[in-house]
């Protein structure tokens, strides 16, 4: 029998390449992946807490935690004996969020289609084995799914995520592949599948698309954006209920239209 698939949030340091490079500085990362362990809807955190989600031993999270205090990045409550982010890392995440040309000139682009389609509209990149949702607008749709700026969703399960594989040169695919396939388990073979046909796709329509692969009640298309200064790689996502994304739809209305808000904004981004 395989690994077991693993569903957690984060996925933790071991998952960075980290090999013979002496540049690389151990005592940050984990410290950065103390800041990560905290998600977009969680209220506080303990050292036994973050200790599972990173897997660092507890004495070294119960260190970290007292120095990022020390620095501002965390803040402690006594009472319960737990920690949340403070004012200084989440001027770090906004000032990332303000530097993203890209999402400057995507989100007024955004609001329209999705106000004309009446469905959210994502813009995400790549964070290690998942999407990171960097912008959404909701538009008038009356769907609303629970998630928001910084969270994240399975890259090997959202058009999203296949949108983001789908842009990737062959040897970082492989990679991802690889990185995939130790991280779900038995199920990564019927997954991998799932995202070949889409990504084999992909060149005729220039879309892709899933059918409840993550969650039953969402249908979804996603379309990536690679930046041509080489900047970045984003992906764009619609999604909403079976009974409006029905396969039809998303084959003659929201993939083509998603694919026309992506050429949008690189004209724009262009200068074109």
């Amino acid at each position: 029998m395989g690994k077991p698939p693993q569903d957690a949030e984060d996925d933790g340091i071991g998952d960075v390449q980290i090999g013979q490079d002496r540049k690389f500085v151990v005592s940050l990362a984990r410290g950065l992946e103390v800041l990560r362990a905290f998600r977009v809807r969680d209220g506080f955190l303990g050292n036994h807490e973050i200790a599972e989600r990173t897997g660092l031993p507890r004495p070294t999270v119960t260190r970290l935690t007292y120095t990022l205090c020390q620095l501002g990045y965390l803040m402690q409550v006594p009472r319960i004996g737990k920690y949340q982010l403070a004012p200084s890392a989440i001027t770090l995440g906004y000032s990332a969020l303000a530097n993203l040309g890209v999402r400057q000139v995507a989100r007024p682009l955004m609001e329209e289609v999705s106000d004309r389609l009446a469905a959210p509209i994502a813009l995400g990149v790549l964070d290690r084995n998942r999407a990171l949702y960097v912008d959404i607008s909701r538009g008038s749709s009356t769907f609303t799914v629970q998630l928001d700026i910084g969270a994240r969703v399975p890259l090997a399960k959202t058009a999203m995520g296949w949108a983001l594989i789908a842009a990737m040169e062959p040897a970082e695919r492989d990679a991802v592949f690889d990185r995939l396939a130790e991280r779900h388990g038995d199920d990564w073979p019927a997954l991998r599948a799932q995202i070949e046909a889409a990504i084999e796709r992909y060149p005729q329509r220039g879309f892709v698309a899933s059918e409840g692969n993550w969650r039953s009640d969402i249908n979804a298309v996603g379309v990536p954006l690679v930046t041509a200064d080489g900047s970045g790689v984003y992906a764009f996502n619609c999604g909403g209920p079976p009974h409006q994304f029905t396969r039809d739809k998303m084959e003659t209305v929201y993939g083509p239209a998603i694919v026309a808000l992506v050429r949008d904004i690189e004209r724009v981004l262009n200068g074109t």
